[in-house]
Order: C-alpha cells, then sequence, then structure tokens
C-alpha cells in the first residue's frame, strides 16, 4: 500500500484527436515495466494499444472511454487516465481533469495547436490543472516544435519555456539537449530503452547556449535563490529543478518536452519532468462543500487519517457489475468497511478495491487519500460523493456541457425494446452528456449527445453489447399550426336517434391571439345558451386544439369568443354542446387562413476571429437570422435565430468550417411562421404519410 504521498503522481494525458496520447501511455507503460511488448494503437498486430480495451476503440484506432492505470517510475508511483480526443466524448476529458493532480498535454510537432487542444486547454484551466507540454511527432516530415512553442504562447496564453531542443528532426531526428544538464540524449536499443549521454553536436552548442540562457530568465522570475545563483554565476541542476517545479505547480509555467513516442524517444524524460514537476496530492488545494453550514467551502486536507471522502468520477458495467472509479481525497478507504453516499444518504459496504490496469486490475485492501482506485458492488451515479458518515460534505459539481444532437431511435421488435431499454438506462448512468427523453407529441425516444460519432458509437455499443437492433431517424420537429385571420361562425349540432336527441346551437368568432396558447371569451346575453352549459362550449373547443388540420401539430395563439346560441329543453346536453363546438371548428378552420409555425432556436457560436466569415455563412444557409457579432481579442461570438429543422447535423458543419475549433449553444427562442414553400412541402409530405398509414389498414 502506498503510505508517501511526496511518492504519488496522479496525471492525465490530453490532447487533440491523433496526436499520439494513446502510443504515449503505452510506451509509458513499457518504459515502466507495467507491459513487456510494445502494440500499435490501429491494431494492425490483431492486438492493439493496451490503454484501448473496448473492441470499438482497437477498429477505429481511436479513444472512446478514458482507461487508468498505474506505473511505478524511480521509486515513485503514477496513476495515469489516458483521455479520448474527440470532442464528443468530451466527458470523459472533464471528468478525468476533475480529479487529477497533474496533466501532460500532448501537441504534434506538424500540427501544433489544434482545435481540441483549446477545448482540453479550457479544462485545464476550469479545474487549476499545472501541465507539461509534450511536442510529439519530431520525425514526421514538417516537425517544427519551435513553432508549437510559438503557438502556445500565442493561441493558448501559456508562458512555454523550453527545457530540450531537438538533434534533427523529421526522418533525422535523434534524440533531445537536456538544457537543465547541458548534455545530448540519445535513445538506443531495440525499443529505445537504452538512454546514451553524449556531449551537445557542435553545431548545435550555440543554440543549446542561448536557449538555456532564455529558460534560466524565464524561470528565475519565480525564484528569487536561482535568481542570486545566476548573479554570482554558481547555476546548479537542482536549483533549476526547484524552481521549475515551484513555477509549474503555480501554472506560471509550462515546461516544454519533445520526442517521438511512436520511435520510442523523448518518453523517459518526460516520465522524469512527470515526478520532478508536476504535483503530489498535498500539493494541491481540493475543496467540498459542508453540507451542514450551507454549502461553505471546506478545504479538504491528503491526510490518510482525515474522516474519508472521495469522489466517483467514472462508472462502467464490468463483468461483475457496476465497475466505480473513485478518487480518495481524504482519509482512508479500507475494504469490508462502510461508506455514505452524501447524495442519497444511503450506506454501503465496501466489497471488492482494486486498483486498474485498462481493463485488467489487482485487488487491494485498502487505500489512502491522494490515490485513484475502483471498487465493485456499488450502486450510485456519475459525480457522487462519498464519506465515512462522520462529515457531511459533497465535492464541488463538474461541469457538464449541454448535448448539441438528438437522433429518435425505435426498437426492432418486443425483445430489442427491453435490452434497449437496459442499454438506454446504463449509457445515460454512465455518461452525463448522454441523454434520453420521450417526446410527448410524437412519443418517439430521442438520444441526444454531443456529436454524431457520440451517438454513432452509443448505437454501435447498443447492437454489440446489449444485441439491441434499433432503427433510427430524424427526431419530429415540434411544429405548431394557428390561424391568421377573424372569422365567424354559426353552428347547429342535431341528432336524432329515438327518445331524447342531441340539440346545440353556437354562434360567435375565432380570431389570432398573442398572449398565450388559448383563450375563451363568453358574450352571451339573454340565456340563449343556458350557463350550465357555457364550460361544454369551451371544453369542446379545447379538445381541438392538441390536433390542427393541416399536419396534426398543436393549435396555438387561438381565441374563441361565443356570443349566439341555441338550446333545446329537452335535446341539449353537455355532450351536445361539445359537439356543437367541434362542429363549428371544424367548419371554420380553413377559413381563417391557418398557417404552419416552427420552433425557432437562439443559437450562439464562438470561436477564433479568422472564422468568423464561415461561422456566418454556415447560419445564413440554414435560415439564419443573425442578431449580433462580437469580438474579443482572438475570439469571436456570433448570436443568431435559427429554425430548429435546419439545426440537425449542424455540429459536423460548424466543425469542418472552423477546423474544429468553434462551438455553439442552442435553446428555444418563439415561435414564427414557416415561408410558403416550407409549409408546401411539409403539408405533401403530411398527406403522403396519411396516405401509407390508410394504405397499411
Amino acid at each position: 500500500m502506498i503510505t508517501d504521498l511526496s511518492k504519488v503522481r496522479n496525471i492525465g494525458i490530453s490532447a487533440h484527436i491523433d496526436s499520439g496520447k494513446t502510443t504515449l501511455t503505452e510506451r509509458v507503460l513499457f518504459y515502466t515495466n507495467r507491459i513487456h511488448a510494445i502494440h500499435d494503437v490501429k491494431g494492425k498486430d490483431g492486438v492493439g494499444a493496451k490503454m484501448d480495451s473496448m473492441e470499438l476503440e482497437r477498429e477505429r484506432g481511436i479513444t472512446i472511454a478514458s482507461a487508468a492505470t498505474h506505473c511505478e517510475w524511480k521509486k515513485h508511483h503514477v496513476n495515469i487516465i489516458d483521455t479520448p480526443g474527440h470532442v464528443d466524448f468530451t466527458i470523459e476529458v472533464e471528468r478525468s481533469l476533475r480529479v487529477l493532480d497533474g496533466a501532460i498535454l500532448v501537441l504534434c510537432s506538424v500540427a501544433g495547436v489544434q482545435s481540441q487542444s483549446f477545448t482540453v486547454d479550457r479544462q485545464m484551466a476550469r479545474y487549476h490543472v499545472p501541465r507539461i507540454a509534450f511536442v510529439n511527432k519530431c520525425d514526421r516530415t514538417g516537425a517544427n516544435p519551435l513553432r508549437v512553442r510559438d503557438q502556445l504562447r500565442e493561441k493558448l496564453g501559456h508562458n512555454p519555456v523550453l527545457l530540450q531542443l531537438p538533434i534533427g528532426l523529421e526522418d533525422k531526428f535523434e534524440g533531445v539537449v537536456d538544457l537543465v544538464r547541458m548534455k545530448a540524449l540519445h535513445f538506443t536499443g531495440a525499443s529505445g530503452e537504452t538512454i546514451e549521454e553524449r556531449d551537445i553536436p557542435a553545431d548545435l552548442a550555440d543554440e543549446a547556449a542561448q536557449a538555456r540562457e532564455e529558460l534560466l530568465d524565464a524561470v528565475s522570475m519565480y525564484s528569487d535563490e536561482l535568481m542570486e545563483a545566476m548573479l554570482e554565476e554558481q547555476v546548479t541542476a537542482e536549483l533549476i529543478h526547484s524552481a521549475l517545479r515551484k513555477a509549474t505547480i503555480a501554472r506560471q509555467i509550462t515546461p516544454v518536452l519533445m520526442g517521438s513516442a511512436y520511435k520510442n524517444k523523448g518518453v523517459q524524460p518526460l516520465l522524469d519532468a512527470i515526478i520532478g514537476y508536476l504535483p503530489d496530492p498535498t500539493e494541491v488545494t481540493n475543496q467540498a462543500l459542508d453540507l451542514e453550514k450551507d454549502e461553505q467551502v471546506l478545504d479538504l486536507e491528503s491526510d490518510a487519517g482525515k474522516p474519508l471522502v472521495l469522489l466517483a468520477f467514472k462508472l462502467e458495467d464490468g463483468r461483475y457489475g457496476q465497475l466505480t472509479y473513485l478518487r480518495i481525497y481524504q482519509g482512508t478507504l479500507e475494504r469490508d468497511g462502510f461508506i455514505f453516499n452524501a447524495r442519497t444518504g444511503k450506506k454501503h459496504k465496501v466489497g471488492r478495491l482494486v486498483r486498474m490496469h485498462a481493463d485488467e486490475m489487482e485487488d487491494i485492501q485498502k487505500a489512502i487519500a491522494g490515490d485513484i482506485v475502483a471498487m465493485f458492488g456499488i450502486d450510485c451515479n456519475s459525480g457522487d460523493t462519498f464519506t465515512d458518515g462522520s462529515v457531511h460534505v459533497s465535492m464541488t459539481s463538474m461541469h457538464v456541457p449541454d448535448p448539441v444532437i438528438s437522433v429518435a431511435i425505435k426498437p426492432a421488435d418486443n425483445a430489442a425494446e427491453i435490452k434497449m431499454s437496459k442499454a438506454l438506462r446504463r449509457f445515460s448512468k454512465e455518461d452525463p452528456t448522454f441523454r434520453v427523453a420521450v417526446d410527448p407529441e410524437s412519443n418517439e425516444t430521442i438520444i441526444s449527445g454531443m456529436g454524431e460519432l457520440h451517438l454513432e458509437v452509443s448505437l454501435e455499443r447498443m447492437k454489440r453489447e446489449y444485441n439491441a437492433n434499433v432503427a433510427t431517424s430524424p427526431p419530429q420537429v415540434a411544429y405548431r399550426e394557428t390561424i391568421s385571420q377573424q372569422t365567424k361562425f354559426d353552428y347547429t349540432h342535431k341528432k336524432q336517434t329515438g327518445g331524447s336527441g342531441q340539440y346545440g346551437r353556437v354562434a360567435g368568432y375565432i380570431e389570432p391571439y398573442e398572449d398565450g396558447d388559448f383563450d375563451f371569451l363568453d358574450e352571451i346575453k339573454g340565456g340563449v345558451i343556458p350557463r350550465q352549459f357555457i364550460p361544454s362550449v369551451e371544453k369542446g373547443f379545447r379538445s381541438m386544439m392538441p390536433k390542427g388540420q393541416l399536419l396534426g401539430y398543436p393549435v396555438v395563439n387561438v381565441r374563441v369568443c361565443i356570443n349566439d346560441g341555441a338550446a333545446h329543453s329537452v335535446d341539449s346536453s353537455d355532450i351536445a354542446f361539445q359537439e356543437a363546438a367541434r362542429g363549428a371548428w371544424r367548419s371554420i378552420y380553413h377559413k381563417a387562413k391557418p398557417k404552419i409555425l416552427e420552433p425557432i432556436m437562439r443559437v450562439v457560436v464562438e470561436g477564433p476571429t479568422e472564422h468568423s466569415g464561415n461561422v456566418l455563412t454556415t447560419l445564413m444557409q440554414r435560415r439564419g437570422m443573425i442578431i449580433g457579432t462580437q469580438e474579443d481579442g482572438a475570439m469571436a461570438r456570433i448570436e443568431a435565430e435559427v429554425p430548429l429543422a435546419e439545426m440537425f447535423a449542424y455540429s459536423n458543419t460548424l466543425r469542418s468550417s472552423t477546423q474544429g475549433k468553434a462551438e455553439f449553444t442552442m435553446e428555444f427562442s418563439r415561435y414564427l411562421e414557416v415561408p410558403s414553400a416550407v409549409a408546401e412541402e411539409l403539408m405533401t409530405k403530411h398527406q403522403e404519410q396519411l396516405k401509407a398509414q390508410a394504405g397499411k389498414k
């Protein structure tokens, strides 16, 4: 069991898709002797990377779910979480960074700072996570790590400090110059496991000396000791390490290292930097809310002797039931002990406690503050806080972005319906960005997520893991119908069927009404309709509102006024006047020039100013009306009103037109009339559906 927290590091590896995160993790595991053979991410050898344990991940060569592992390096225990790069799985990165103490921002030496680098950087800033930048793929054509260093400063606003220089680039990339110790490092052996220290090549000596001066100037700003040592020309590697560590943990600088994970170069110095510059659990401030003191903010201490506080940050449906990933913030968690869920108040017994290695696990008896472990047999939600019962606190909430895309799904048969509901329950419990709802109007099951890939992967998992066959279709847009002019009616309902019949006459007018969905005016004088039947008339008209005669959607913004009518002493009844109102509505609806209304969404797009033109084009192509634009430095914000029917698949269009650098949010604004061409198209489609349904009968 881990007892010395200064020897613990909890780190995440985050980056844009295809920057080499999973390849880098694979090399880290190899050099720390956690695995004994290196496998390719794309799975060409039929094995695939250790951390991509899901079959879908190996097929697609992408990371879908964050995977946890741990390793030992120079007598330090390192918990690592490898996170996805796709924006569709951003919640996986979000919840990982929520519980980590430090992170490695991986950047491609050719592409540099990319779209997802912005998102990941925002997430790191949100949780105040110190980071090291690793410029990967220095062996690729077009590699330029110094340009990437500049982009870190210009685009992400970091204070990047080079700790290394490349020895050669592209196909001539041989190793790196360590600017702290002024040594050239070459990586030899079958898998780069041997590090040879040599003198700096003569052609790099001047550049290395200048880069070291820049390093010292940047770091000495945060260390008086180093500043004094520089003045006295007594700078040591230990002084530089100490100053670097202090400034990195305070998030004042970002150390920049480089290499090529695929070619096995530069990974061991990165491991040294993780140990050297990223914080241990005692050097990070974690806060909880005291539920007994009106959610007062409370600092937690990474102390094994304090009351237990832990957070369930990720759930998985494992082979033996629900597997809950936990970060222990305070106290000691022991097998067979008892913990309390702060949200539900339920008491749980700790059953099997494990340490994760991708999809493998090893049993442990106990774990202390600062550690990341997993546990079986506890029913909870992602984001639940647990304590030992002696304190009543909750960890601060995690930022959960709203879903941006939806599809309607329908099970193929009854058996598939049961399997589908099981899968939906599990996915929505595991993933806070995956939402399930039933449309009250169409009765369709609607699933929503962060992008088309997110939903595609969820549907594929439903098929593979639950054998649930489902059909998908775009969800119906919630149109509305209304009338556009005042129209009079005078309708008599008569029915004679032996014995007492039905009789009721209603007269008045209907007109557009802007202040609500439906209004009823009673202007009957002289008792021509007995008072007890007035509510029946209103009920009859109201019953016609849920289904209009154009498309069958609800009718809104209508006022009905009755000012005349007639009753029969024997044949008038509640039913008769309800039917009279319904008949009046049916007879007059088309004369009142009905029209179709569509939901208009308020859309806000935020992204780099350079892509504003493209964003405006994408909105106007979707019948969007631009309300306003704002520019704040390098970022632009565009507000528009766009019909919901035009917003499907917008996330993909926006990404492709802004290189993935823009994000959008969408909320309902109001209903507006659809253009006549769109209305005709909708009515034609509706008539075809009615004919098809009649044909089936």
